[in-house]
């Protein structure tokens, strides 16, 4: 690890410390001026949140596109400082669950579970919930570049009691967590380039993941979405829907939870990261 690199992980964690000081309201009032500073003066990515939005909303006026998309930094913003602050007051918070027996019964038919999910709502909080709850998820992560910012998250993911491993892990260890009857959690909304699927997001072809697709079609394990959206300041939901396909190719399966993803965001526009090059790759 280089001295850049630890220095970043020494800032991380005194930053980390300095917000376990503020009450959840006093982070959220911080979020919000900061997602003001950041909307009007870091044009970095907002021009791709912009157009991202005016696809998938094309009917929306202006002023509901740039509203949804400040609102869109505030949420981003505020949930990465409780990350930063986490572990937090267990009281702070409260979740709701909808749809939890959805999730035991996939875990029931022990032939391993692939939980769904996308870069939406509070994932974070979400990951807390099944380390809380004791479910056996092992999530899929994007290594940093940053050694220590890298390591600084990984052990803040730690806390919550989930497994992690980073992209491009070994196939066979994947498939044994499913072979454990483990639950296997994969983000499959952004751009995949041309090792992709194209099915239809918000009414455009999207080259999309297909991993969910094709652990389900091989080891026959559950398939369920699910996903923690944040209905006020320190009150989430955590939401379970299964999927069950009809059909058995990679393309209508992957059409099926992407559909599922697409009527979430319609709910909560400003919980959806915007600010990826979502339909990047071309047909």
């Amino acid at each position: 690890m280089t001295i850049y690199h630890k220095m970043t992980y020494f800032a991380l964690r005194v930053l980390s410390r300095i917000l376990k000081i503020f009450s959840i309201k006093k982070l959220y009032i911080i979020s919000r001026n900061l997602a003001s500073i950041f909307f009007n003066y870091v044009p970095k990515r907002k021009e791709t949140a912009l157009k991202n939005l005016k696809i998938a909303f094309p009917d929306k006026s202006d002023e509901w596109i740039n509203t949804t998309l400040k609102k869109c930094y505030n949420f981003f913003i505020f949930n990465f400082l409780q990350f930063l602050a986490f572990p937090f007051d267990p009281n702070s918070i409260k979740i709701e669950v909808v749809g939890e027996k959805h999730l035991k019964n996939a875990i029931n038919q022990k032939k391993g579970t692939v939980l769904v999910s996308a870069h939406f709502g509070s994932w974070e909080i979400l990951g807390h919930w099944f380390g809380k709850n004791s479910y056996p998820l092992v999530g899929i992560a994007q290594r940093q570049k940053n050694k220590g910012a890298n390591l600084f998250f990984e052990e803040k993911r730690q806390l919550s009691g989930i497994k992690q491993v980073y992209r491009k892990s070994s196939m066979d260890f994947l498939y044994d967590v499913l072979n454990a009857n483990e639950i296997l959690g994969l983000v499959s909304d952004q751009d995949a380039k041309r090792k992709g699927v194209f099915v239809d997001f918000f009414n455009k072809p999207a080259s999309t993941h297909k991993g969910a697709a094709l652990f389900h079609l091989n080891t026959n394990a559950s398939l369920i979405f699910g996903i923690c959206v944040q209905k006020n300041i320190g009150q989430y939901q955590v939401e379970f829907i299964p999927i069950n396909p009809d059909k058995k190719s990679v393309e209508d399966i992957t059409q099926l939870y992407t559909s599922v993803i697409e009527r979430s965001i319609k709910k909560y526009p400003e919980q959806y990261f915007w600010f990826h090059n979502r339909w990047k790759t071309k047909q």
